[in-house]
């Protein structure tokens, strides 16, 4: 690795996108660039490409992404889309014309269909329906694939896309309403242990299974991808199928979740399940075997992670009152 090199990171105050800076930062990185919404609107392409042309940019890491859960989503889907597709399409291309040889898009586990056969191998792509919920995020991500790809095979660029599983972590969004399921049940036990609760009442029966990958593996994963030799990522690719799954390719259920959420918050009551909700999709588990193939295995369990994200929460709490 050269750490002289001029990285970009795009979305550098998002979860993922601020645990890369961490990651290359502690890996000797000194010239990482970054620009805040109000510095850099990623969605004006006049406004990226003169960005690109004033900057001798080495490297690029797309993490800027319009992100939400599933009341967002399906209030706003236009703006999912939208934005979406203008962010990584502005990039990918501004990069292309400054020179820029190298560049990883990141994505999300929501491209495959979503009745995809478990556990989702990277050839389930465009083999059936995705969730209704969140289809034009996805169909967003999905273009940001095939965009690298393009540019690859048109014009030979080294343009990687990665796909992470259900991430958490510092920086994670705590909102009390609008957050995922991690963040959501720290802070509901954390809340029920001022409290002095007897119970916590939890969404569904508790049997879906999930998978999560700390959002500091996600960085490493990253940065380990970028890195790889251009030979032996292809070995490892196709053209036209060159995205990688991240994750740990172990699941839990949410009862077991709970559990450990439990656990690591200090709550002694009664966990209930309320089976009259919604569980979702029965199952989302990652096929990591290609990554793997490629020399990189998660580090961080789920309750060494779990613990970590609740540290940060504490610390930042206050942030997130309401």
């Amino acid at each position: 690795m050269n750490n002289q090199e001029k990285i970009f990171v795009a979305g550098h105050r998002g979860m993922v996108g601020s645990a890369i800076v961490r990651r290359l930062q502690s890996l000797g990185f000194t010239n990482i660039l970054t620009r805040t919404h109000a510095e850099l609107d990623l969605t004006n392409q006049a406004a990226v490409e003169k960005f690109f042309r004033e900057n001798k940019v080495d490297k690029v890491y797309l993490a800027a992404a319009k992100v939400g859960g599933i009341h967002a989503n399906n209030t706003y889907p236009a703006e999912f889309i939208y934005q979406n597709l203008m962010i990584e399409c502005n990039i990918v291309h501004a990069a292309h014309v400054a020179g820029v040889n190298k560049l990883l898009f990141l994505g999300s586990s929501c491209i495959y269909p979503k009745l995809a056969e478990q556990p989702m191998k990277e050839e389930a792509l465009l083999t059936g329906v995705l969730e209704s919920t969140n289809e034009p995020y996805a169909i967003a991500k999905i273009a940001g694939i095939k965009l690298c790809e393009s540019y690859n095979r048109q014009y030979g660029r080294d343009y990687r896309s990665v796909m992470p599983t259900n991430l958490y972590g510092p920086h994670d969004n705590f909102h009390p309403e609008n957050s995922h399921v991690i963040p959501a049940l720290l802070r509901r036990f954390h809340e029920a242990v001022l409290a002095g609760a007897e119970e916590v009442v939890i969404w569904g029966s508790g049997t879906p299974m999930r998978e999560f990958l700390h959002v500091d593996d996600m960085a490493a994963a990253s940065v380990h991808v970028m890195e790889l030799d251009v030979t032996t990522y292809n070995s490892n690719t196709q053209p036209m199928l060159s995205h990688i799954n991240v994750g740990t390719g172990v699941d839990c259920t949410i009862r077991e979740l709970a559990v450990t959420v439990a656990r690591v918050t200090g709550f002694g009551g009664r966990l209930t399940f309320d089976a009259t909700k919604p569980d979702g999709t029965p199952r989302k588990l990652m096929d990591v075997s290609r990554l793997r193939a490629l020399g990189w295995e998660a580090g961080i369990s789920l309750e060494d992670g779990l613990r970590d994200a609740y540290n940060w929460f504490l610390a930042h709490q206050d942030d997130f009152r309401g």
